[in-house]
C-alpha cells in the first residue's frame, strides 16, 4: 500500500512540468511571470530559466520515480514538495498578488490557502512512498482505493480546476472576461474576514471610488484619520482572496503594517 500515491506523484509533477514549458514559449506579453510561483522571487530577465529549471527538477523527479526505487528521487520528491510549501508561503507573505505558477498560467490566481494546503498534502503522500517496494509504473498497473481518495483530497485543493471550468466557460482568461457586477463584488467583501477586521476603522460602509484592473476589483473608502482605505476583490473563484492596504493621505504612502489576507 506505500506505493499506492506514486501514480499521482508522478502525474502531477508531470502536469507540472508540462504547463510549466507551455506558458514560457506561449510569449506571454512582458512582465507576465512575474505573476507566477517560483518567477516572482527572481530578476526579471532569469524569470522564464527560473520556471523552465524548476520544470526539468520535476520532469526528472517524475522519471525517477516512474523507472526506479532509488532513494534520491524518492527524497528529492519529498524534498520539493516540502520547499514548495516554504515558497508559497513565501508569496503568500510577500507577494499576495502572485499566484503559485503550479501548473503555469493556469496557477495565476492569488496563492490561497488551499494551493499550500495540497503542497502538505504531496509532501506528506511524498514521505509515505519513500519505502514502496516498486517502481511507479508497477504501481499504476495495480491501482487502490487509496489512490482513488488521493485524487479527491487533490482536487478539492485544487483552485485551478475552477479557472479550468471558467475558461472552458467563457474561451478567455480572466482579465479578458466580463466580471460580476460591482455590486456582486462589494457583497463578496463584506463577507470576507477581511472586512470584518477592518470594519470598525472606516468613517463610511460605502467606498467614495471603485475601479478594475485585471482580474481585481478595487475599493476606496476612508477611514477615521481621512486615510484612504483600498480593499482589492480577486474576480474569480467561490472564496475569492481579498487584500486591503492604507493609503495615507499626506504622502500617499501605502502602509504595510495595515495589509491583510484573507482566502
Amino acid at each position: 500500500m506505500l506505493e499506492s500515491q506514486l501514480p499521482l506523484l508522478i502525474a502531477m509533477l508531470g502536469l507540472g512540468t508540462a504547463a510549466k514549458v507551455v506558458t514560457v514559449g506561449s510569449g506571454r506579453e512582458p512582465g507576465a511571470l512575474a505573476r507566477l510561483g517560483p518567477a516572482v522571487l527572481v530578476p526579471e530577465r532569469i524569470q522564464a530559466p527560473a520556471l523552465l529549471v524548476c520544470a526539468a527538477g520535476e520532469l526528472a523527479l517524475a522519471a525517477g520515480l516512474l523507472l526506479t526505487t532509488h532513494p534520491l528521487f524518492r527524497w528529492g520528491t519529498v524534498a520539493f514538495f516540502a520547499l514548495s510549501t516554504y515558497v508559497l508561503l513565501e508569496l503568500r507573505r510577500r507577494r499576495p498578488d502572485a499566484g503559485c505558477g503550479c501548473f503555469g498560467e493556469v496557477s495565476s490566481a492569488p496563492v490561497g490557502l488551499r494551493s499550500i494546503g495540497r503542497t502538505v498534502a504531496l509532501t506528506g503522500m511524498a514521505a509515505v512512498a519513500v519505502w514502496a517496494p516498486v517502481p511507479g509504473w508497477e504501481a499504476a498497473l495495480a491501482p487502490s482505493w487509496l489512490l482513488v481518495a488521493g485524487v479527491a483530497v487533490l482536487a478539492a485543493l485544487s483552485p485551478e480546476i475552477e479557472e479550468l471550468i471558467d475558461r472552458v466557460r467563457y474561451r478567455a482568461p480572466c482579465e479578458q472576461r466580463r466580471g460580476p457586477a460591482e455590486s456582486v463584488v462589494l457583497s463578496r467583501l463584506r463577507s470576507s474576514g477581511t472586512w470584518r477586521a477592518h470594519q470598525g476603522e472606516l468613517a463610511s460602509a460605502e467606498p467614495h471610488d471603485s475601479w478594475r484592473e485585471l482580474c481585481w476589483r478595487f475599493f476606496a473608502f476612508r477611514n477615521h484619520d481621512d486615510d484612504d482605505v483600498v480593499f482589492a476583490v480577486y474576480l474569480t473563484g467561490r472564496r475569492p482572496a481579498v487584500r486591503m492596504a492604507v493609503v495615507s493621505a499626506e504622502g500617499s504612502t501605502p502602509l504595510p503594517e495595515y495589509t491583510a489576507v484573507s482566502a
